[in-house]
């Protein structure tokens, strides 16, 4: 069993900040990629950012220069650290692991943090 557990959701005004973490844990041998992703209400999932074992990292267009990842690889912990937040933010973020565990690699999912943007 693999669990991932996330926190720092909420309600911020427009140009505010929050900061969301994950820590996975349970049978898991080795993380990959870790990454955030999120879906707003009437769309699909859409990656925000990732991060690998070595650091590198990709964002989606629309929160370049707004969020940044990164991860504490000795603590199985993937953090989001959002920026100039705006309406359009606005929705359930789920963090993805990609890992490794005795039944071979696999791919996880938590269980959602609502974000809401809003004066």
């Amino acid at each position: 069993q693999v669990q991932l557990v996330e926190s720092g959701g909420g309600l911020v005004q427009p140009g505010g900040s929050l900061r969301l973490s994950c820590a996975a844990s349970g049978s898991i041998f080795s993380i990959y990629v870790m990454g955030w992703y999120r879906q707003a209400p009437g769309k699909q999932r859409e990656l925000v950012a990732r991060i690998t074992t070595g650091g590198s990292t990709n964002y989606t267009d629309s929160v370049k220069g707004r969020f940044s990842i990164s991860r504490d690889n000795a603590k199985n912990t993937v953090y989001l650290q959002m920026s100039s937040l705006k309406p359009e933010d606005t929705a359930v973020y789920y963090c993805n692991v990609l890992g490794r565990n005795r039944d071979g690699v696999s791919n996880y999912w938590g269980q959602g943090t609502q974000v809401t943007v809003s004066s």
